[in-house]
């Protein structure tokens, strides 16, 4: 089975987990169970850089954290999405798109040198 490469995908760390905190906010293994799941496991974010993209983020201000009690009384470190990481995501967003059109220009060069179009 293909698998995602960590350096293909890292440019898009942020955004998959600002997307996530668009919804609600949430806390660093409730993120990592849903990009897992919601990718078919075919992504696994790494705990290493899961927490290094929210120490940038907030450095940056895209997200807040808050310390908050579990149902099980354990605390822990919940995220939040501002108004710039908002921002932020509907810019990578489109970028997204952009780079996708490009890519996908070299791409369909494989399908058509396969049909013996190239």
């Amino acid at each position: 089975m293909i698998s995602i490469s960590s350096d293909v995908i890292r440019g898009y760390n942020d955004t998959m987990i600002l997307c996530l905190l668009k919804k609600s906010p949430s806390y660093g293994y409730e993120i990592s169970k849903s990009i897992k799941a919601l990718t078919s496991e075919k992504y696994i974010i790494k705990e290493t850089t899961l927490y290094s993209a929210f120490t940038r983020m907030e450095e940056n201000g895209y997200v807040e954290s808050y310390s908050q009690e579990a149902e099980n009384g354990k605390r822990r470190t919940y995220y939040r999405i501002t108004d710039k990481g908002k921002s932020y995501y509907d810019e990578k967003c489109d970028e997204w798109k952009l780079t996708k059109e490009v890519v996908e220009k070299f791409i369909s060069q494989r399908e058509e040198a396969a049909n013996g179009n190239y």
